[in-house]
């Protein structure tokens, strides 16, 4: 297994983008002698991220991707899947679900003679409005077509797991992740990194009425952890990934503050979203006990080193 082989050969679908490019790196200096190939369309993705960067790269759409003709026989020990269209502002259906499913299913293809363990990025968006901790047991409420993209993968990868249990398929469900290289993202990068860029320009924090909403705003640095603690699942499983915790924008103004040394009250503005998460929160129960998943920021400390990495010309 990938864990033990320190000469891995391992696929990072989306690499380029914010959280693939973090994983990439992670694994680079976790399995130095690994064997590690990016594959990414640059749709929401960067090079920059890439910085550092030891391995091969291959510039492809997936949703049209050949991967026989690609890589032929090539074994690998695993492939990460992060790929996929992430702007939930892009309300084209057909090429949000269109893609997202097609590139999974051609990677399922690919990998299913071979059974290579896959891992794949879900999303904590399916859950749709909640009042408590999401349990991954809860029913699927897809409030935009990006969610119902992944709610299908997660149908397809259930499917393909039961179908053969000598397979190994990991769904991740991401909640609200933060931290280094999501800048590039523009609109859809996070709350920490849009408020932190308002408040450094002097102005005041703008947030929707009135700060009380919550969410499970987990750093990056602790979703790559926990997507790495997926190559020892023994079983197939989707798990989410987050830091365990609600927490509303006015802490998150107030972790700001301090961190930022500056002393912003939040400008709150109207909310012009009709289907909005108001609250977001993972249980982690399954995976603390398939992945031996810990996340190790809470805001305090994940924003602390985020702003460090932003701000403080400091290298993460």
């Amino acid at each position: 297994m990938p864990s033990t082989n320190p000469r891995a050969n391992l696929v990072i679908t989306g690499g380029a983008g914010f959280i693939g490019s973090n994983l990439t790196l992670a694994l680079q200096e976790k399995f130095p002698d690994a064997r590690l190939t990016v594959i990414d369309d640059f749709r929401s993705g960067d090079f920059k991220n890439l910085a550092g960067y030891r391995g091969d790269f291959v510039a492809q759409n997936l949703a049209t991707l050949d991967w026989h003709d690609q890589f032929g026989d090539e074994k690998f020990d695993a492939i990460f899947h992060l790929a996929s269209i992430t702007d939930t502002t892009n309300h084209d259906q057909f090429e949000q679900v269109h893609d997202n499913i097609e590139s999974f299913r051609r990677l399922l293809n690919f990998a299913r003679p071979t059974k290579t363990r896959i891992i794949y990025a879900s999303s904590a968006s399916i859950y749709g409005a909640a009042a408590k901790a999401s349990m991954e047991s809860n029913d699927a409420a897809p409030a935009n077509v990006y969610s119902f993209s992944k709610v299908i993968m997660d149908n397809i990868a259930v499917r393909e797991a039961n179908q053969f249990p000598d397979w190994i398929i990991v769904g991740l469900r991401y909640f609200n992740v933060y931290g280094p290289r999501e800048a590039h993202k523009g609109v859809p990068s996070s709350m920490v990194y849009h408020l932190s860029k308002q408040m450094k320009a002097g102005q005041r924090p703008r947030i929707f009425k009135h700060g009380e909403q919550k969410r499970d705003f987990v750093y990056v640095k602790d979703a790559v952890e926990g997507s790495i603690g997926a190559l020892d699942a023994k079983t197939s499983g989707i798990y989410n990934l987050g830091s365990g915790q609600a927490r509303s924008f006015n802490e998150l103004v107030d972790v700001l503050n301090k961190c930022l040394a500056t002393n912003f009250q939040p400008d709150y503005i109207d909310n012009p979203h009709a289907h909005y998460q108001n609250f977001t929160q993972a249980d982690l129960t399954g995976a603390r006990s398939a992945l031996g998943y810990e996340p190790r920021f809470p805001l305090e400390e994940g924003v602390r080193d985020y702003m460090q990495w932003l701000y403080g010309g400091q290298a993460s």
